[in-house]
């Protein structure tokens, strides 16, 4: 296979990183690469594959003869999209500032792959934990058709960045030594505390966070007609998001049904012996691309409803290799705009 000119646009940061590492794991098809972020961050130097690469800073020159760039994330795809797009680049991007626009495919490649065929130079990667849950949400839906969801979240620091990571070490380093760390990164000490508050209140007193998993999961299942109600959670570890689900579904389905569905369906592991104490948990599910799923179960309140417990990397599958993922569908499809 002929090689891919790829920019990674806030390469030096965790998620570009992660980019970079699941670039080469996959073996992606590269014949030039460049690696770009803010002139804070231009001069560093970062290994892949051999070479050691140059971050320089990103400007719309970063683009020219470029045929995918890859934004880690963060404003950068507002002040630079537009320009890629120009210059015959497909952006793949991990923000949320085009997840909801409707000319921009939001894309799960185990849940819709084939929307990647109508994009207009823009593929939006959608939040983590839409991700996380969607990929378990769409064999049920599938199989039995879904009429809503509860979910609450449990999500690792490392989902707020490096800062979150050394709030909560520090912390609990001067909390177990009797002192104090007052909370910077969040709104409350994070250390052997849960904080119930991801981003910023919205409608209805529900946080950004809770409607993004409300709002993408239907533009992901191109299915608006089921309810869908969130609570996320802050927890002080360090990686891998938890997800407790709870559905109701329009046909019957038995826990014996849904962990067949579930091990037949793509990028999904079940984890599921309450008898061995075999559940998924994030201490074994990082640094995997797989969403485990286990804990699966009928609810013992309706008629027709399961609960499941969904835990998944958020680095990975939450951002990098859902990215990674998307630029190797627009090879399989053809839909690069310059090949």
């Amino acid at each position: 296979m002929a090689g891919f000119n790829v920019v990674v646009v806030g390469a030096s940061g965790a998620v570009g990183h992660e980019l970079l590492k699941i670039l080469d794991e996959k073996n992606f098809p590269l014949e030039k690469l460049r690696l770009c972020a803010t002139a804070r961050s231009a001069g560093k130097q970062i290994p892949f594959r051999g070479e050691t690469y140059t971050v320089e800073e990103t400007t719309p020159d970063s683009f020219e003869n470029m045929d995918i760039a890859l934004f880690a994330g963060g404003s950068a795809s507002l002040e630079f999209g537009p320009a890629a797009v120009e210059r015959g680049c497909v952006v793949i991007d991990n923000s949320s500032n085009y997840r909801l626009d409707p000319g921009v495919p939001l894309v799960v490649p185990e849940v819709n792959p084939e929307d990647v065929k109508w994009h207009k130079g823009i593929i939006a990667n959608p939040n983590c934990s839409t991700i996380i849950m969607v990929v378990a949400l769409k064999p049920i839906h599938d199989a039995a058709r879904i009429k809503r969801v509860v979910v609450s979240t449990y999500q690792a620091v490392s989902g707020a960045g490096q800062e979150g990571i050394e709030e909560l070490a520090a912390q609990t380093w001067a909390v177990l030594k009797g002192g104090e760390y007052p909370p910077k990164k969040f709104a409350h000490q994070i250390a052997f505390n849960l904080i119930p508050h991801i981003d910023v209140f919205q409608d209805l007193d529900y946080t950004k966070e809770e409607w993004k998993m409300v709002k993408e999961t239907h533009k992901i299942l191109h299915d608006d007609s089921f309810g869908i109600t969130a609570t996320t959670v802050r927890v002080p570890i360090y990686r891998s998001h938890s997800e407790s689900v709870n559905i109701e579904t329009e046909k019957k389905i038995t826990a014996g049904q849904a962990r067949k569905v579930l091990a037949g369906a793509p990028g999904i592991v079940v984890v599921d012996n309450p008898a061995n104490k075999e559940y998924p948990m994030p201490l074994f599910c990082s640094d995997r691309d797989e969403v485990f799923v286990g804990r699966i179960r009928e609810d013992n309140s309706i008629e027709k409803g399961l609960n499941l417990w969904v835990v998944s990397d958020q680095i990975r599958k939450g951002a990098a290799t859902n990215t990674v993922q998307i630029a190797e569908l627009l090879i399989k499809y053809s839909c690069l705009r310059g090949r």
